[in-house]
């Protein structure tokens, strides 16, 4: 197989089918399921690579017709930079996650470690084709795998997964049928499937009903999957109930899969002169992207439960991409972009820290969450910190530049009311983060010990001798490597983020925007 004329199809094709000869081959070696699964998502990074290099260093997007049939006839994968850039930071973050999961899996998953990663590998076939396709049909079928992969890996949780996963599943078909609805009237007016013969025929038939009613069908199909306010009922459920694993390979890359095709469908197939002029479908979304922002903000501090916290701070997170979409102009463009690399990390790190938590310490309780976890837990603590600050915004920190191209969007849309609501919902995360930082790092280790009676030289005695006794408990090598990878490469992001839009992200921008 000439690696270079079929590198588009190979990643989707290869977790297809080590998704579903898994549970063959390792029906009586179950410990065979996780290498294949770890040696299926190496290979997808390193495709990912050359695919990005591939299209960087071609300049022009890279067709491949299935079956060598042309389309419309045919389905064609098709890599530009878009695609080839969130393909990469998908699979990269899925392979980080899948070196973690093992001891994860072992102790919340016993004796389901083979169909466990056979769904991850479909799922990953599913986000993976999503992005790929160049086809809109096709991308409702991969969209379709994806999302029965996600209902199982939800579901296998605590008590409460199954009643999330069935409110997801709810959801989640809702938002398919909306999706596929749109399909069909756009297929009923331009007689393709193909997104670039759409993209060609649309702009002389925008006037047609069935073309808006098409728009908005999968707009908000698309914002249902991407949990953008209020849409995003099925989400806080779903992240705090599912295994830790699954959350953090969820979170970090469902939402951005769904991100990603609204703005292929936004800015490469209706155009962006309609989206934002004819039928302002984006101010909608930029403004339901503000609300989501302030309310996920508000809902993250009010909770008690970490990955729950976390499940909020990713509406608002969600909304910050919907903005960026939104503002339909360069920098909202970039910004948005630039979060869904951004926020993947950050979010994974965190819900591995999560899972760190309620491996050690049985629990991931903000408030039963102490002084002395900064003894047991240092590298793992330290990975939090970092991608804490990345998620307030704090510079070099990767967080801070996609904020800022969004403000610059805001800035040159002369909207200062998405301006305000991007600095009020930092302050608003540093409250919810720096409150555990608090606990963690500020408060003494035991203050029942303390006789609060005596003098303060007594006071201080008994703290460090509290200090002393507690005793280094960190996660194992597997699960800490991964966690701490994130963490630097939030700090290494950050430092090369002018590098990353460059070289990659500013060739995204379409003509005319």
């Amino acid at each position: 197989m000439n690696l270079t004329n079929n590198s588009p199809v190979l990643i989707p094709l290869l977790f297809l089918s080590t998704g579903i000869m898994t549970p063959v081959l390792a029906m009586k070696k179950e410990w065979l399921a996780r290498w294949i699964a770890l040696g299926a998502s190496a290979a997808s990074v390193a495709l990912s690579i050359f695919n990005l290099i591939r299209v960087i260093n071609v300049g022009k997007p890279i067709h491949y017709k299935l079956g060598n049939w042309n389309p419309s006839l045919g389905i064609e994968y098709v890599l530009d930079h878009l695609s080839a850039f969130v393909i990469l930071v998908i699979n990269a973050i899925a392979f980080l996650v899948l070196i973690y999961a093992k001891k994860s899996i072992e102790s919340e998953l016993p004796g389901k470690e083979v169909p466990y990663y056979a769904s991850v590998l479909l799922m990953l076939c599913g986000f993976n084709g999503m992005m790929i396709t160049g086809d809109l049909f096709n991308l409702y079928v991969f969209l379709e795998i994806c999302s029965l992969t996600l209902y199982g890996l939800i579901a296998v949780g605590e008590k409460k997964s199954s009643m999330a996963a069935f409110t997801y599943l709810i959801m989640g078909t809702i938002a398919g049928c909306f999706y596929l609805l749109g399909v069909g009237f756009l297929y009923i007016k331009t007689g393709s499937l193909n997104m670039a013969d759409v993209r060609a025929i649309l702009p002389f038939m925008l006037d047609q009903p069935a073309v808006v009613i098409g728009l908005c069908f999968m707009t908000l199909g698309l914002g249902i999957k991407m949990a953008l306010f209020p849409l995003h009922g099925w989400l806080p459920d779903a992240y705090t109930y599912a295994p830790s694993v699954s959350s953090a390979l969820i979170a970090p890359t469902g939402t951005k899969v769904a991100s990603y095709v609204l703005i292929r469908i936004f800015y490469f197939v209706f155009g962006i002169t309609f989206v934002s002029k004819t039928l302002p479908v984006a101010d909608i979304i930029s403004w339901l992207a503000v609300v989501g922002i302030i309310y996920g903000s508000i809902m993250a501090i009010a909770q008690k439960e970490l990955k729950r916290m976390l499940a909020y701070s990713t509406v608002a997170q969600v909304g910050y991409i919907g903005l960026g979409i939104g503002l339909a102009n360069p920098f909202g463009l970039i910004g948005a972009v630039l979060h869904i690399l951004n926020h993947a990390v950050m979010k994974a790190c965190l819900f591995l820290v999560s899972g760190n938590f309620r491996l050690k310490l049985g629990h991931s309780n903000i408030f039963k969450l102490d002084n002395t976890i900064r003894k047991k837990m240092p590298w793992t603590m330290a990975a939090f910190t970092i991608a804490a600050l990345s998620m307030v915004g704090l510079p070099p920190m990767a967080g801070f530049f996609s904020k800022w191209y969004l403000a610059l969007g805001t800035i040159e849309k002369g909207n200062w009311l998405f301006l305000a609501a991007i600095l009020v919902s930092t302050l608003l995360n540093a409250v919810y983060f720096f409150r555990i930082l608090e606990k963690v790092y500020m408060k003494p280790i035991d203050s029942q010990s303390s006789n609060t009676h005596e003098q303060g030289t007594y006071h201080d005695h008994s703290v460090k001798e509290n200090e002393e006794t507690v005793k280094r408990d960190e996660v194992s090598p597997s699960m800490l490597f991964p966690t701490l990878t994130l963490a630097a490469a939030l700090v290494v992001l950050g430092i090369l983020n002018a590098i990353i839009v460059d070289g990659v992200i500013k060739y995204i921008i379409p003509k005319g925007l």
